[in-house]
């Protein structure tokens, strides 16, 4: 008689072979999406403490900035040479940022604090995916592409309570000092796949053109805001700080994203619009709240967890539609609910109403993110071949790294031009991030493919 053997076990993500990996991999995505959100709640008394409110956008615009230099070293020496090393120095500088930042005498400190840690965050990110395709089995990476979305996820819905808390309980230092601990554990986690995965040694040459211009884009989006909030001679400097941020754009995107041409350049264009108006307005939702309504940071950063919840709903709303709804349709639809709700935000905020409607509003912004996000990089990857689909994923990340940078970087200059000529800062904020979703808009409709 014949026996057959018993199938083997399916390996699952939390199986012995990868629950260390999983749980890693997951915490360091966290650790970063943290530090990149949840710190918005604690960032209007940081400034407030450190006398550093002219330099509160760029607080925000580092880190997305950095980031973008981040992404693209790690991903050529990653093809190179293995995510192995570029990892545990992305590791070092995101953590050596959070000491600068959790130690900063002044807010320019914490500024540089900020470039280090997006600069480490972005890197991370990179490495990580890497990883994914080196260690975990194909039926086993959708789960943990899931597993790293729910980790950009639940900080939302959680760090902004938990930030407030920490920085009520033992000072708002800790919300960037707590988590260096907790990142070594995490790599430590992470670390016994890093010498178990495969290592190979490529001869493709390492992007060094490209990470110049990534360093000129992003050197000169933080200089344009340095820049335009002086006055006198400096402004002109900011003008040039303009001109090398879009002749470096024109290096790391498609042709005709600028202008958002038809097809893909538009697309990048969408998300680089939805990145600049939503993550605009989500650095003064906050702060808005806490200096008109004299919210506590606890009771704002309510806000912040909401958007979390409805962006998340929104997205598996648009998951679920599929098909039925095409990808210019959400990209359409998304951009005009952020416009519409960036529009209601600035209203309320000139006519002084309810913190309530205020809350409504960004919520409505946060609900055409979630529905029309996600479009972006599935028609990104439907306008793709093999031959291109790695430059364009790094366009599309480009994009909405500096797309949201450099909106923060103009509403910096905004907001002290405003407080200089004795008016609301909060509301031109408002009006400038509804002027990049009027863009996004425009930009979304001409996505759909030839």
């Amino acid at each position: 008689m014949t026996v057959t053997a018993p199938p083997p076990p399916r390996e699952r993500l939390l199986s012995p072979t990868y629950a260390a990996t999983t749980i890693g991999m997951f915490a360091l995505c966290a650790f970063v999406a943290f530090e990149a959100t949840a710190v918005t709640t604690v960032m209007p008394t940081v400034a407030d403490r450190l006398d550093g409110v002219g330099l509160y956008a760029l607080s925000f615009a580092a880190p997305l900035a950095s980031g973008v230099v981040g992404m693209v070293a790690a991903g050529g020496w990653s093809d190179r040479r293995g995510p192995a090393l570029p990892l545990g120095v992305a590791l070092v500088l995101f953590s050596l940022g959070l000491v600068v930042c959790g130690t900063a005498p002044t807010m320019e400190a914490l500024v540089a604090g900020r470039v280090l840690q997006g600069l480490g965050g972005g890197a991370v990110t990179v490495c990580l995916y890497v990883l994914v395709g080196l260690v975990f089995p194909a039926a086993l990476q959708p789960a943990v592409f899931a597993s790293f979305a729910a980790a950009w996820v639940l900080p939302s819905l959680f760090g902004p309570a938990l930030a407030a808390f920490v920085a009520h309980s033992v000072g708002w230092r800790w919300v960037f000092l707590g988590v260096v601990a907790l990142v070594a554990i995490a790599a430590g986690l992470v670390a016994p796949a890093l010498r178990r995965a495969p290592v190979t040694v490529a001869d493709t040459p390492f992007p060094a053109g490209r990470l110049l211009w990534a360093v000129a884009a992003a050197g000169a989006v933080l200089g344009f805001e340095l820049l335009g909030s002086r006055r006198g001679a400096l402004l002109a400097l900011a003008a040039a700080a303009f001109v090398v941020t879009v002749v470096a754009l024109r290096r790391l995107l498609p042709t005709g994203a600028l202008l958002g041409a038809r097809g893909l350049p538009a697309v990048v264009a969408t998300r680089g619009m939805l990145s600049a108006s939503f993550f605009c307005a989500e650095a003064y939702i906050v702060f808005v709240l806490q200096e008109q309504w004299g919210q506590s940071p606890g009771q704002a950063g309510i806000a912040l967890t909401i958007v979390g919840v409805v962006w998340a709903a929104a997205s598996q709303v648009q998951s679920r539609l599929g098909a039925r709804v095409s990808d210019t349709a959400a990209m359409v639809w998304g951009t005009a609910l952020v416009l519409g709700g960036i529009v209601v935000l600035a209203l309320v905020v000139a006519a002084d109403l309810h913190p309530a409607l205020a809350v409504a509003s960004y919520v409505v912004a946060g609900a055409g993110m979630g529905f029309g996000y996600p479009r972006t990089g599935v028609a990104m990857l439907a306008a793709s071949s093999a031959t291109d689909r790695g430059f364009n994923s790094s366009a599309l990340s480009i994009a909405d790294s500096l797309g949201g940078a450099f909106a923060l970087s103009a509403s910096g200059i905004v907001y002290a031009t405003a407080t200089r000529a004795g008016a609301d800062p909060f509301v031109p904020v408002f009006v400038l991030a509804a002027a990049f979703a009027v863009l996004g808009t425009l930009a979304a409709a001409r996505t759909r493919m030839a």
